[in-house]
């Protein structure tokens, strides 16, 4: 067996960016972004707090760093999104189970949540451009594959092709699987064929027509 090969001080210092940002996550998860101190970040990977300052100037600046960093499977998943191929119902389904793969099973992207609501006040740029840059086009891509399909005539104009009603049970897993860490026992395969059952369902050409809700 051969040892692994030792990197160079070039490939370390590319590295090292990458580094910090993984620390920092782990740290502002602990300890929030006031309790979470730039040296105890440093310790976390063994340099030192002006090695972090090098990168980041500020902690708002690594902050800000640092989600778009653990953002990255949610950009991933835009690109695959426009990847889909096959029927409108086909391409649908297929994104929201990488929703749930990808995303909702992600624990960044579940701290992530956590970071957007408890310090999105803080930094409302950083929030906003993420939003506008990741959520919003995943939306608009949701939303899109539900208006051609309904052009198509694969599924009925009804009040719920909507993206934003199709997408909200893959927040409310994770804001479920944040708050409780797993410690209260849900049946992930069972929730996800529930919110399939109800999507495709209430797309059903087959469903009766003109329904209304009751106040």
């Amino acid at each position: 067996m051969t040892n692994a090969r030792k990197l160079t001080r070039a490939e370390q210092k590319a590295l090292r960016p990458i580094q910090i940002l993984d620390a920092a996550f782990d740290e502002f998860v602990a300890n929030g972004f006031s309790a979470a101190r730039v040296e105890d970040i440093a310790d976390r990977i063994g340099v030192t707090k002006g090695t972090i300052y090098v990168y980041f100037p500020t902690k708002e600046d690594l902050f800000a760093a640092m989600i778009r960093h653990i953002s990255v499977p949610l950009e991933d998943l835009l690109k695959e999104a426009g990847e889909l191929k096959g029927s409108h119902e086909q391409r649908l389904r297929s994104l929201l189970m990488l929703a749930y793969q990808r995303v909702a099973q992600d624990r960044r992207c579940r701290e992530l949540l956590r970071f957007v609501i408890a310090e999105g006040s803080r930094f409302r740029d950083v929030i906003d451009a993420h939003f506008a840059e990741v959520i919003e086009p995943l939306i608009q891509r949701t939303q899109l594959i539900l208006d051609e399909g309904i052009a198509a005539g694969e599924f009925r104009k009804a009040p719920a092709a909507n993206a934003d009603i199709v997408v909200s049970p893959i927040l409310s897993l994770m804001m479920d699987l944040l708050i409780h860490d797993n410690k209260r026992p849900v049946d992930q395969q069972a929730y996800i064929e529930a919110h399939l059952d109800l999507v495709f369902n209430s797309l059903s050409q087959s469903k009766p027509q003109g329904g209304t809700v009751q106040a």
